[in-house]
């Protein structure tokens, strides 16, 4: 049956129907920019958190001052001011002398009174002549040159504060009674004293030594000094073998010279009228007829004859006639022990085996000998030395012995079995020296240190008998470096 229907309407066109949207994207168009946008950053906001948002380039350091010199850092820490002209200049305050020294020493054959603790003059068929005072709880001035003898030697110190006052002076304690006492008898004597200070930190061990060389120095001492034993042992200097000894003993030249400079500079004024009295054989030509002072200045110049001249030098001190030596060292425990150095083994040295050390050691121990008299004073450190075993103990029973000797039932200490720390030679070294215990100040000298500082314009409060206490209390019953802190420091 046909189909109503055309079969024509059914048929596909023979026309192709082009799509506009189509055509229009096909055509090249007069724009140069691309067809597709750019891509949108879809994080927006503020940064996250722990992210950097702002680099800011930082500019390098640049260098617009002069470096400083070789060794001028070191002057500069070393560096000690030793007069303030802002402090008030204290009035009726008397200078160390040799006439205050033979006082503290109660000398025989003075003739003394004392009426209240007051300087008094008293006249007899002679004139007038000047009378004891009891100087235990005064200060004491320094006069200039021994100030000068004292600085070259070096027996100032950084900690001390020396600027705070119009001129260096001196607290007139017992125990520095006690040691110009020792001094003066073993001078007299012509026997030297082996003496160990030892004390709390802040009690005044280096203000003691300093006491004694400036005691030796206005009696005309010969003194020698060694200011930091650190100094010697902690391999910060040249070192070399001595040929023709055995065990090997090492020199420090450079110290060495170092050493004889201050020595030459500290004692000029008794060594420029000493002159040589032995031949010696140095490495140098020297004449016959020079002053010690001029041969310390040829070994201070040329490090390499260094020790030959110090041990010509000290035979010339020690020769018949010659004064008394007083030999001191700072912080003993430094030596009690194995230094720094090495060996060519690599393997330690003890600090006995060097030069320097050796020759103080030998004199400290007894086994050498100052047959003019003299003394012989190392102080022990609490603040940055090292602890030795030995040293503590070799402290502990020279103190238990000679509480023996003045009649107390007192056992010594024991070495501890278990301990492996002892130094056989530390031992050996300390058995024959004798012990000065420095304790606090008692209030009748911390009372006068006190009316200095007040006198000095130094403390501004009122000193009685209340405030004094106060400190005294405070500062450990006594210990002179706290009554220092908590009067001065704290308010400064």
């Amino acid at each position: 049956m046909a189909s109503t229907n055309c079969w024509r309407c059914l048929a596909r066109p023979t026309n192709t129907v082009t799509n506009a949207s189509l055509l229009s994207l096909s055509r090249p168009s007069f724009s140069t920019t691309a067809i597709v946008a750019a891509k949108v950053n879809a994080r927006g906001g503020p940064p996250e958190k722990g992210q950097k948002s702002l680099r800011i380039k930082k500019k390098s350091f640049v260098r617009t001052g002069k470096p400083p010199a070789p060794g001028e850092r070191k002057a500069m820490r070393k560096r000690i001011v030793l007069s303030n002209t802002n402090a008030l200049e204290v009035p009726g305050m008397r200078d160390l002398d040799a006439g205050m020294v033979d006082q503290l020493a109660k000398v025989e054959g003075a003739e003394d009174a004392v009426l209240d603790g007051a300087l008094i003059s008293v006249e007899g068929a002679e004139g007038e002549a000047e009378a004891e005072v009891e100087w235990v709880g005064k200060v004491v001035g320094l006069k200039g040159e021994t100030v000068d003898s004292l600085r070259a030697v070096e027996a100032f110190k950084t900690t001390q504060g020396w600027g705070l006052f119009r001129r260096p002076s001196l607290l007139v304690r017992e125990e520095s009674k006690e040691l110009c006492r020792r001094m003066m008898k073993a001078a007299s004597q012509k026997t030297p004293l082996r003496l160990a200070v030892d004390g709390e930190k802040g009690s005044g061990k280096s203000l003691i030594l300093l006491h004694a060389m400036a005691t030796a120095f206005v009696k005309g001492w010969v003194v020698l000094n060694i200011p930091e034993a650190q100094e010697v042992t902690n391999a910060v200097n040249d070192y070399a073998p001595i040929s023709g000894t055995n065990p090997t003993l090492w020199s420090q030249n450079t110290y060495t010279a170092n050493w004889l400079g201050q020595i030459g500079k500290a004692n000029n004024a008794v060594l420029q009228h000493l002159q040589l009295s032995k031949e010696h054989n140095l490495p140098i030509p020297v004449q016959s007829n020079i002053s010690l002072a001029r041969l310390c200045e040829l070994g201070a110049r040329d490090p390499d004859v260094a020790w030959p001249v110090f041990q010509a030098f000290w035979s010339e001190i020690t020769a018949k006639g010659r004064p008394p030596v007083l030999m001191c060292l700072d912080s003993l425990s430094n030596i009690m022990q194995n230094s720094l150095y090495r060996a060519p083994d690599y393997s330690l040295i003890h600090a006995h085996d060097l030069a320097i050390v050796r020759h103080f050691v030998n004199h400290l121990s007894g086994s050498a000998n100052l047959p003019n008299g003299g003394a012989v004073i190392a102080a022990t450190s609490r603040s940055h030395a090292p602890i030795s075993k030995s040293m503590e103990l070799a402290i502990k029973q020279a103190e238990e012995k000679a509480a023996r000797e003045r009649g107390f039932a007192v056992e010594l200490t024991a070495r501890d079995p278990f301990e492996k720390a002892y130094d056989a030679r530390a031992d050996k070294a300390l058995q024959n020296v004798e012990v000065l215990r420095l304790k606090g100040l008692s209030k009748e000298e911390a009372r006068g240190l006190m009316e200095y500082w007040a006198q000095s314009g130094v403390l501004r409060s009122r000193v009685d008998e209340e405030t004094v206490t106060e400190k005294w209390a405070l500062a450990g019953n006594g210990i002179v470096g706290e009554i220092q802190r908590g009067a001065l420091w704290m308010r400064i």
